[in-house]
């Protein structure tokens, strides 16, 4: 499988704002970092189960059970998605931030306030700040860094092993920055934390449309991602180990479920939520066999499609990088624009790869008025924020402009990118 013009048309056409803003201005959407648009297949799936299957779960008519068939639909695909042993091991919530939360709660109710937590130079604030707050009630004793190389924007896992000792009893690490597009060697990794004997928890937000995860084979203990960052809407899973479902104590009201996923999700579960994720799920699959008249069965058929879509995804996200990073014909790329800096790995990385993420400053404008310019003249989406990541204060910046493509994006919107930054480059020299 590839993604030729052909066949990007194709994708193209399974997300009704990729061409267009809702009033029908023509723009090029890159702004995916922060959510990426919404596939036909999540937003039809999420209507059917909003207007059919809108009773709460637990009683004997239709509309209940539907809801309840729905929610181990979305469970069903999310296990799917991770390689997760099963439907059981997929807990929802209203956002990656309040998983994380909810986690940290969780384990800090196992530690004496003695351990320590180790993470990586480049994380987004939301696994960061829960294992903060642990240190403020004295439930963990320390939160470690493992810096980043600032010039390259990379991270030698050595950094992290050197941080653990004995009284480590958390890893947790982002898939990829949110920020540089830098990758985690999150297998490398794995194999720290276990040899440490501490949890793995990695934050997969915004690294999970990138790459095929696999959480057996990654050998993390859980792992959390945002439905808005993969093609639908919002909401969040986390993938946890069945062993931890079933010893950790999570808060939770009295009447709560005392076992499964439900024993860890606060409140009357979104049934259109796990609809739309199964929706995403199934055009990540389509895009693996886009000639199969039906959706894959669940199970082995649908991660092995996945497997497929994957597979071309990367292949294709990898053109856009070498376009983005070196340019095209008379077109340079963002090592070659004079006065833009760029923050995070100039290259692909052979052993790790890179996330199309690309943060940057250019020489003579502020972030912000920039992006306007970009917006109002060009037709080009992206944010300029500090995108809740720790990176941009190291840098001693306050904010930075950020551009990040999926697979949906064409060549042409990143020369349409760099040709625009360029023309503003050379205007201000």
């Amino acid at each position: 499988m590839k993604i030729d013009s052909r066949f990007l048309s194709r994708i193209r056409k399974q997300f009704p704002a990729v061409e267009a803003t809702p009033s029908g201005r023509k723009r090029a959407f890159l702004d995916n970092g922060a959510g990426t648009l919404v596939t036909k297949r999540a937003a039809d799936r999420e209507y059917d189960a909003r207007i059919d299957w809108s009773a709460n779960v637990g009683n004997h008519f239709t509309e209940s059970i539907g809801a309840e068939e729905r929610i181990m639909e979305g469970r069903s695909a999310v296990a799917d998605l991770l390689n997760a042993e099963g439907p059981g091991a997929i807990i929802s919530g209203e956002s990656a931030t309040s998983l994380m939360f909810s986690l940290s709660y969780a384990l800090g109710r196992e530690f004496a306030g003695s351990e320590n937590v180790v993470t990586t130079g480049y994380e987004h604030y939301t696994n960061i700040n829960p294992w903060v707050e642990l240190g403020s009630y004295g439930e963990i004793k320390e939160l470690r860094f493992a810096e980043f190389d600032k010039d390259s924007g990379k991270l030698d896992p050595s950094g992290i092993q050197e941080m653990i000792d004995s009284n480590t009893k958390v890893v947790t690490v982002t898939g990829a920055s949110n920020v540089l597009g830098t990758r985690t060697a999150l297998v490398e990794v794995g194999k720290i934390a276990r040899d440490a004997g501490a949890f793995y928890i990695i934050d997969a937000v915004h690294h999970v449309p990138h790459e095929l995860t696999d959480v057996r084979r990654i050998g993390c203990d859980f792992l959390i991602f945002s439905g808005y960052k993969l093609f639908s809407r919002h909401g969040s899973f986390m993938y946890a180990k069945p062993e931890h479902i079933r010893k950790l104590t999570p808060y939770r009201v009295h009447s709560a479920p005392k076992r499964g996923p439900g024993k860890w999700e606060w409140g009357t579960r979104d049934q259109a939520m796990f609809a739309a994720i199964t929706g995403a799920v199934d055009y990540l699959a389509w895009v693996g066999n886009p000639s199969a008249k039906r959706p894959p069965k669940e199970g082995k058929q649908r991660r092995t499609r996945l497997a497929m879509a994957f597979k071309a995804i990367e292949r294709y996200e990898k053109e856009l990088m070498e376009i983005a990073l070196h340019g095209k014909g008379k077109v340079p790329g963002l090592n070659d624009i004079p006065g833009l800096q760029l923050y995070g790995p100039p290259d692909i990385d052979k052993k790790t790869g890179r996330d199309p993420t690309f943060s940057f400053k250019l020489r003579g404008y502020e972030d912000r008025p920039l992006s306007k310019v970009l917006w109002d003249k060009y037709r080009l989406a992206l944010g300029a924020e500090d995108f809740f990541s720790r990176v941009p204060a190291l840098y001693n910046k306050k904010t930075m402009l950020r551009a990040t493509f999926v697979h949906y994006n064409s060549r042409a919107e990143v020369l349409s990118l760099l040709s625009a930054l360029d023309y503003l480059a050379r205007k201000k020299k």
